[in-house]
């Protein structure tokens, strides 16, 4: 029997607005789709916690979620389930 292992949110990518590279592509070159979720996170540098949305995009049909947010003036972090 295959164990069933849940997925997590944890940090992809500290980037910088218009110029991040999530799921292969430029993630502000999309239409960001807020979806009702929020997730709680931390950020990995400095460990202070943020309630980040999560987000859909369609990248090539496929649909991919991501939660984000600003940690600074700027500077957004991208966390996806694994």
């Amino acid at each position: 029997m295959k164990e069933y292992k849940e997925k997590t949110w944890q940090h992809e990518i500290t980037g910088f607005d218009g110029n991040t590279i999530l799921f292969g592509v430029n993630i502000f070159d999309y239409e960001w789709i807020r979806t009702e979720e929020k997730i709680d996170v931390a950020d990995p540098l400095y460990g202070q916690k943020y309630t980040f949305p999560v987000y859909k995009v369609f990248i090539k049909e496929k649909e991919h979620k991501f939660a984000a947010g600003e940690f600074s003036n700027s500077v957004f972090g991208f966390y996806i389930q694994k």
